[in-house]
């Protein structure tokens, strides 16, 4: 018979599973859907995306049940955060009954786990009190730039800007301390946004991080010359507002830290193309569909955790599974980017997989 959600693991495994170059297992991201209700063009660009493309049907999704039952096993293997993606995790319904079940898991210690989620913000307005009632700890918010142009550019889309503001600000009223604003940076297209957006978030109390543009998945065009390197965002920011570093939060984490010295906040910095972090990343990645992925550049899966729980496997080889899928875990795509795209590859898309 399928695993039950209600059923405990009877054997615990040892916390911090290792890869194979040395890498603990802290982290959990799960994509809830494929869909969005933007085509941003760094992620799912219209041209792919349209009207014709074949998302996944809905029984082909794990069931909230399912991702609850993963998340439990994955929680005894030594996860401490979870954090739900999508695609845009706020149109799969109910969201906020998944984020109530996860938000109730705990560590060995009784120690509750992080879950947050990243989001585009244009539900959010709706969705932010039902979220923080349920539990959920931080958000991160996408938003690419502070004026409509810029922002349909980005995400063509026919929203406004002040759709995304309002929900961060919904946000924050519905008791929301820590929240992100994530910020993709592509050269030419809303690279002059850059201060206006440090200077907006600036006395905020929000974390505004800037991600150099990746080359995600194979349609989005990706050239190293659209990029605009974290170390000239730095200067850039540094001309007008001087800054100091600041220590990581966490182990592993991605963003580099650093404050306005006159105490207005602080900037995040993601550089994974200039400043690979593989040798530190603690992400495991589960599909919209159940497939495990060990990397946001990967080109497939061997660990299809849809296929054992609805086939019939225990407990045992479920967990066993997750093990073994990231105890042969070795990415490093961004360490040896330059050597792969010399050869073009195919890789999994960014919406399937999430960010």
């Amino acid at each position: 018979m399928p695993i039950s959600p209600s059923e405990t693991f009877s054997t615990p495994i040892a916390p911090l599973l290792v890869d194979a170059m040395g890498r603990h297992m802290r982290d959990l991201r799960i994509s809830v859907t494929d869909r969005c209700n933007l085509r941003c063009t760094y992620c799912m660009p219209r041209e792919i995306f349209d009207r014709n493309h074949v998302f996944l049907p809905r029984n082909d999704l794990l069931s909230f049940e399912e991702i609850a039952l993963v998340a439990r096993a994955f929680v005894r293997l030594g996860i401490k955060k979870i954090r739900l993606t999508g695609g845009e995790p706020l149109i799969r319904r109910g969201i906020e009954n998944l984020v109530h079940e996860l938000a109730s898991l705990t560590d060995e210690r009784g120690t509750p786990i992080e879950v947050t989620l990243t989001t585009n913000g244009v539900l959010l307005s709706q969705k932010a009190r039902a979220l923080k009632d349920a539990g959920l700890a931080r958000l991160t918010v996408s938003l690419d730039g502070l004026s409509d142009a810029v922002f349909r550019r980005m995400s063509d889309a026919d929203v406004p800007v002040a759709t995304v503001l309002n929900g961060i600000s919904s946000a924050e009223r519905a008791g929301f301390s820590s929240i992100k604003v994530n910020m993709v940076v592509k050269r030419h297209v809303n690279d002059h946004e850059i201060l206006p957006m440090a200077k907006h978030f600036r006395h905020s109390g929000i974390a505004l991080r800037f991600i150099e543009y990746m080359d995600v998945g194979s349609t989005n065009g990706w050239r190293m010359e659209d990029v605009v390197t974290a170390g000239e965002v730095l200067e850039l920011i540094k001309s007008q507002y001087p800054l100091e570093r600041m220590d990581p939060n966490v182990p592993g984490e991605v963003a580099k830290r650093w404050r306005y010295i006159d105490g207005s906040g602080e900037i995040g910095l993601i550089a994974s193309v200039t400043q690979a972090f593989c040798k530190d990343c603690t992400r495991m990645r589960l599909s919209t569909d159940g497939k495990l992925y060990t990397c946001l550049f990967a080109e497939h899966s061997n660990t299809d955790l849809k296929a054992l729980l609805r086939s019939g496997s225990d407990e045992q080889a479920l967990m066993k599974a997750m093990a073994g899928c990231w105890q042969n875990r070795d990415d490093r795509y961004s360490q040896i980017r330059h050597d792969l795209t010399i050869v073009p590859r195919s890789k999994i898309e960014m919406s399937y997989i999430g960010g």
